[in-house]
């Protein structure tokens, strides 16, 4: 099993000569675009979809490989997700070469290699540069293609940013640098959820409204916290899509998304101090402005004030920002650990009550 650990870009299509331009100009050894083409694979009732499994056969150059995604963790663009890969002589599946660990129960479903049939397609040029960007080895990809399910297609320019040996701090770090070309934003659907809406008949991404938190209620404070604030980046990457697509009112959702940030901080501010979000609130603050003016969503989506206030958003998380802050021997920390509902912000009425409102919270019972 490998732990796949990328980050998503999408790329402005008239940006991506200014963009092979910056990566060129690194130091990192260039593979040149080959063509890679994957078939995915899904029963009729979405058995795989429905246990939050991907599944897929690539063509590299006459070389195949079959690959087993399962259920990961995302935050705003960057995924960490668990992927099984079995080489193969012939582009045929071969399900029980797979770990009998993979599958829900132990063992391969009855019948599923019977019941598993092509659904969708990716096909596109993939040109890779890999990097060591401190103590790390990046692989940075740009592809370039179409996914299609029948008679629906959709265009593909992506970058992606795999870590392929190191910390997560050096992939972020690198992604910051690559956000000057001003070409870039992240991405919140991967290309196999793109193939699946496809498969749907494509019809229309609803705007969605920002969903209350079921926050259990034995989890720590700190708990509550992530969750309130990962609920933000992922609605917010969502209805960039949205708007993008011609919906303006996916617009106020994305103001909507960060405005809940903003309440989660204020909400937490007993317990993780100003100086750990300074930062973060100037950088959220611009983003806001950016958006707030824009009358359409390329005016203000590729903006490097909008992309990087998003991935300073991803970053604190992943990182968890507010760490180094925290006072290890004092009652801040002591209370970060706390269940939410002793908490007394969360619990209790009033503005508090308001406040954890706004931020996606519910009262403790």
């Amino acid at each position: 099993m490998a732990q796949e650990i990328e980050l998503k870009f999408i790329v402005a299509q008239d940006g991506v000569e200014t963009l092979r331009e910056q990566l060129n100009a690194l130091e990192a050894k260039h593979t040149p675009a080959g063509q890679l083409l994957n078939i995915y694979y899904e029963t009729a009732d979405n058995w795989l979809r429905r246990h939050d499994m991907g599944l897929r056969i690539r063509g590299d150059q006459g070389r195949y490989e079959m690959t087993l995604k399962i259920a990961g963790r995302v935050v705003g663009g960057l995924h960490q997700r668990p992927e099984y890969n079995i080489p193969l002589d012939k582009p045929e599946l071969a399900l029980e070469r797979l770990p009998a660990e993979v599958w829900p129960q132990g063992e391969l479903p009855a019948a599923l290699a019977e019941h598993v049939q092509p659904l969708f397609s990716t096909d596109f040029a993939r040109e890779r540069w890999v990097i060591q960007e401190g103590k790390s080895e990046i692989e940075i990809a740009l592809d370039r293609g179409e996914v299609k399910a029948g008679e629906h297609q959709e265009p593909i320019c992506e970058l992606e940013l795999e870590l392929l040996a190191g910390e997560t701090t050096d992939l972020l770090r690198l992604a910051h640098r690559l956000l000057e070309s001003g070409v870039l934003r992240q991405g919140s659907l991967s290309k196999a959820a793109r193939g699946y809406h496809l498969a749907q008949g494509n019809n229309e991404r609803p705007v969605t409204r920002l969903a209350v938190l079921p926050v259990a209620a034995k989890a720590s404070v700190e708990q509550g916290q992530e969750a309130a604030l990962e609920s933000a980046p992922a609605h917010w990457l969502y209805h960039d899509e949205i708007w993008l697509r011609g919906n303006a009112k996916a617009k106020a959702e994305i103001l909507l998304a960060i405005a809940r940030v903003r309440h989660a901080l204020v909400l937490f501010g007993g317990i993780v101090p100003r100086k750990a979000t300074t930062h973060l609130r100037a950088l959220l603050n611009d983003a806001d402005a950016v958006l707030l003016a824009a009358d359409t969503a390329d005016e203000a989506l590729f903006r490097t004030e909008v992309v990087g206030a998003k991935l300073a958003l991803t970053e604190w998380l992943v990182q968890r920002g507010w760490r180094p802050f925290l006072n290890e021997a004092g009652e801040k920390n002591s209370r970060i650990v706390q269940t939410v509902c002793r908490y007394s912000p969360l619990a209790g009425g009033g503005r508090a009550a308001q406040r954890r409102a706004a931020s996606g919270g519910r009262r403790c019972r």
